[in-house]
């Protein structure tokens, strides 16, 4: 099977959760013995091709950039796509019956409404809310029409990728508004004895101060870096983001038995389950009794356990059997199609 992946930007370049995750996917594919290519649409993501894990990566040079994967020899048996692309790929393969996949990241109109208009062979949900959610929203505006096949995938998190030794700081990774930066700074005023780790994100504007003495702000990190420089480090793991499709982070945390605390949203209630635990992100007196209480050292190691626990029961295996199975069909359908 050849599989063509459209995205704008791809790791280690660019270390979004929504970019891992597609590698994630995308390596399996690779390793399983299938070709994958990745074609890139942003011309500051790469300036020459590079292979990660067997996938290759090919930088942006022009609107004919896919040419050689739409016809001919090189013809694509699949198109992967996923944000920004979808319009493009989702055209693309219409016009050169390709089937489609999409990988669903969120719940954004933006996101669903491709559905209908891509028509995609394959929708990829990270999350069983978000399939829920697409299927409430579907009943509205198609009901009486069936919705594209579509499986749920989380976000694949090897324990053995990301396990280390854990530290002693109180880190929040990416320091945007949204991600909670202002909740972060405001724990950091009020426990000034305990040490804050910021981590800069890969997008975003982000909310930089050099003024708390007790907070460290480290450069944007690579992916394949973030086990030994970050999570390393770090005691408790905080995720007050205001939306979060799953919280890929906070499970690599989990990995390493670090505690998480976050804001409830659907996606981190369900990655963290149980071993989560969540606090409004406007309430930083909750915030701040949170943290000392897991701290406690009558408390830590058992919600350090349970949080190793929790990673371990969302072992990937049995999602990326799934997705290539998947995968696999549907290019086999597409081959019978072009042939009708």
């Amino acid at each position: 099977m050849r599989v063509l992946a459209m995205l704008h930007a791809y790791p280690p370049v660019h270390n979004a959760g929504a970019e891992w995750a597609a590698h994630s996917l995308l390596r399996e594919l690779a390793a399983r013995g299938h070709q994958v290519d990745v074609l890139l649409s942003q011309a500051a993501a790469a300036d020459t091709s590079y292979d990660l894990d067997g996938v290759t990566v090919h930088p942006y040079r022009g609107k004919a950039d896919p040419s050689p994967w739409l016809r001919g020899d090189g013809r694509a048996d699949a198109i992967v796509t996923h944000l920004e692309n979808t319009a493009r790929a989702s055209i693309l393969g219409e016009l050169h019956r390709i089937p489609v996949v999409h990988l669903l990241h969120n719940t954004y109109e933006k996101s669903k409404s491709w559905l209908i208009k891509g028509k995609p062979a394959l929708a990829v949900h990270n999350t069983d809310w978000m399939r829920d959610d697409v299927a409430a929203w579907w009943q509205i505006h198609r009901s009486g029409y069936p919705m594209p096949p579509s499986i749920t995938v989380r976000p694949p998190v090897a324990v053995a990728d990301y396990e280390t030794t854990r530290g002693g700081c109180i880190t929040l990774i990416n320091l945007t508004a949204e991600k909670g930066a202002r909740t972060f700074y405001r724990l950091a005023e009020a426990m000034p004895k305990r040490r804050f780790l910021g981590v800069i994100g890969g997008y975003g504007k982000q909310i930089l101060r050099d003024d708390l003495p007790n907070v460290e702000i480290v450069a944007h990190t690579p992916g394949h870096r973030m086990r030994d420089e970050v999570y390393g480090r770090t005691r408790v793991l905080l995720a007050p983001s205001d939306y979060e499709s799953y919280g890929r982070v906070a499970v690599e945390a989990m990995c390493s038995g670090i505690p998480v605390i976050a804001h409830p949203t659907p996606g981190l209630r369900e990655s963290l389950g149980e071993a989560g635990t969540f606090c409004d992100r406007d309430d930083t007196d909750a915030w701040a009794a949170a943290i000392r209480r897991l701290t406690s050292p009558k408390i830590y190691p058992g919600a350090a356990k349970a949080a190793r626990a929790r990673a371990e029961a969302l072992d990937p295996s049995t999602d990326l059997d799934t997705w290539c199975t998947s995968m696999e069909e549907v290019a086999r359908r597409g081959r019978l199609g072009r042939h009708l």
